[in-house]
């Protein structure tokens, strides 16, 4: 089965979007945009006076006025480059604030993105949006952009000038152009595609090597070394190939390039000595004229340099917008649950259309209610807590909460009614109030150390150092693994939702500590409903309820004490963790 890739968003909302980050920013692209076509007009200064100085030379001019234009020529060479020197720094600046406004958005369209969503499609395709094609698109808005505009600007006053010197002299240079023209139409139907292939090859490579070193072991395990490797090595192939063809692009691209700009420049050496000589132009006119031509050549260079650039930025732009179109707003913000009843009516569900894992699964769950999900490995249990969560909406069924179905809620409207805690964590880069902040931006200090006394933390961070100021995540305090899954928790504290679905959620805590945690968790979340999917039987023991999940299905539901004395799997789940 093909693994589906997040959206890529069109060329029509591609180029809205970069429309509108530019007029944004208009004012500091119109400052960069001003002092580029000073610096241009410093420059264009010197050849007019070259010319004429040649002129004066020729016809025997005055020493004090072929000194004058010397001056002049060296004034206006100082004033190019002091110009030059805070166009650059402009540009730079223009570059990191649009750049900064993309990398914000992007994050923001990743956390609206479904859970599902970045499932099914695969860890390798985010993570390359997120490194190559940001880092691609750095370059292209940090230097594109701005030079784009720089070479237009410096090209067009080059053209202007080219003209104003002599408009005879300025006919030559238009040989090259149909040459131009082509050689863009070609490469411009070819390139964007060719980049987005080539970035969605790089994200298959990726994905397949994320799978393969987490799944090292199981792979040798199970003899699939030389499978897991010619998946590689095909994937590869795929990159390699992808790449070679944009390469191809170039290669045909540059060459025509540079052959179109020695015709014009060759044309007007020719065209001038020819007009020089039948007295249509003066030596000084047909000198600036051959300047004005290699200061208009190169601009007009960069920016076909910088259209390959761009489309690589472009094609990265299209993957990083087309994020937003993954986005769940599906919800109706207007729909409000009414209470906190969590109800799964005849739910199914399959990762793979036609292959079920759940079956009809019917369960209520009462407002304060603490259920205990236990079951053999496989049996459904992460599915079935990941539905109640509304992380997945059900292949047939419902879900609702409070009367109104999950699906049809708003995604942060979901996750302030329920929230879901995995056997996964992370501790994010910043202080550990950074971390805990994150799920109440507005907690006081209190309220932080309350929620870390809930889960047997605070005693924990009282004694580092810097208390809450620690700075953790890469290249600061390493917080060991039960650590960082009691600072997840004590976030769940914090962001106090209703309902919470606990999937193996102590699974790294020492056993005795982990039943302290949980009766803690108990004491602080009274009156709010838990689900908690564990395989140690201490938290059914805890429980007000037991669903034994078997097989994609509930088999049993009831109370410890009903299902022990029932006999059936449980009581014999419950002998063998007792024996």
């Amino acid at each position: 089965m093909a693994r589906e890739i997040l959206p890529i968003a069109p060329g029509s909302l591609v180029r809205a979007y970069a429309g509108g980050l530019l007029k944004l920013h208009r004012r500091a692209l119109g400052k960069v945009v001003a002092l580029h076509g000073l610096a241009a007009v410093a420059g264009l200064v010197a050849p007019r006076l070259l010319g004429d100085l040649i002129d004066t030379v020729t016809s025997g001019g005055r020493t004090g006025h072929v000194d004058r234009l010397a001056l002049g020529i060296v004034a206006s060479v100082v004033a190019h480059s002091v110009i030059i020197r805070f166009a650059v720094y402009a540009s730079s600046r223009f570059g990191e604030q649009m750049l900064a406004d993309v990398r914000e958005e992007f994050v923001g369209r990743v956390l609206n993105v479904p859970l599902s969503t970045v499932e099914k499609a695969g860890t390798g395709d985010l993570m390359t949006r997120a490194s190559r094609d940001v880092g691609s698109l750095n370059h292209s808005v940090r230097n594109g952009v701005p030079e784009l505009f720089v070479a237009a600007v410096t090209a067009v006053l080059s053209a202007i000038a080219l003209v104003l010197n002599s408009p005879l002299l300025a006919l030559p240079c238009l040989a090259g152009a149909p040459l131009l023209i082509w050689i863009s139409r070609w490469y411009l139907g070819r390139a964007t595609p060719g980049y987005l292939r080539e970035n969605a090859a790089y994200a298959d490579v990726t994905d397949s090597l994320a799978e393969t070193v987490e799944g090292a072991r199981t792979s040798e395990a199970f003899g699939y070394a030389e499978r897991r490797n010619a998946d590689i090595r095909a994937r590869i192939g795929g990159s390699y190939a992808a790449e070679r063809f944009t390469l191809g692009l170039r290669t045909v691209l540059f060459p025509v390039i540079d052959m179109g700009f020695t015709i014009s420049v060759t044309a007007t050496l020719i065209l001038g000595g020819v007009f020089y000589f039948q007295g249509w132009a003066t030596l000084g006119q047909m000198v600036a004229a051959t300047v004005y031509v290699q200061q208009m050549v190169r601009p007009i260079e960069r920016m076909l340099e910088w259209l390959d650039e761009l489309q690589v930025g472009m094609a990265a732009l299209a993957r990083l917008v087309g994020v937003g179109l993954a986005a769940d707003e599906s919800g109706d913000p207007s729909l409000r649950p009414r209470g906190a009843e969590l109800v799964a009516s005849g739910v199914e569900y399959a990762y793979v259309p036609g292959r079920p894992v759940l079956h009809g699964i019917d369960l209520t769950l009462r407002p304060g209610e603490r259920l205990a999900m236990v079951g053999p490995s496989g049996a459904g249990k992460s599915t079935l807590g990941r539905l109640l969560a509304g992380i997945h909406p059900p292949t047939a069924g419902s879900v609702t909460v409070g009367g109104v179905d999950m699906a049809r809620l708003p995604l942060d409207r979901r996750r302030s009614e329920v929230a879901l805690v995995t056997q996964e964590h992370h501790v994010f880069l910043g202080t550990l109030r950074d971390n805990l902040l994150l799920a109440k931006p507005d907690a006081t200090d209190d309220e932080l150390w309350h929620a870390l006394a809930s889960v047997d933390l605070r005693d924990w961070v009282e004694e580092l150092a810097d208390g809450l100021d620690t700075r953790v995540g890469s290249g600061g305090f390493a917080v060991p693994p039960a650590q960082a899954q009691q600072l997840a928790l004590a976030r769940l504290v914090l962001a106090d939702p209703h309902t919470l679905v606990l999937d193996e959620a102590t699974s790294l805590i020492d056993p005795r500590a982990a039943r302290h945690l949980e009766r803690s968790l108990a004491a602080v979340l009274a009156g709010r409903t838990v689900v908690a999917i564990a395989h140690r039987l201490f938290s059914a023991h805890d429980a007000d309820r037991v669903a034994v999940v078997e097989d994609g299905r509930i088999a049993e539901l009831g109370s410890h004490d009903e299902l022990v004395a029932a006999g059936g799997s449980y009581a014999a789940l419950w002998r063998s963790w007792q024996a």
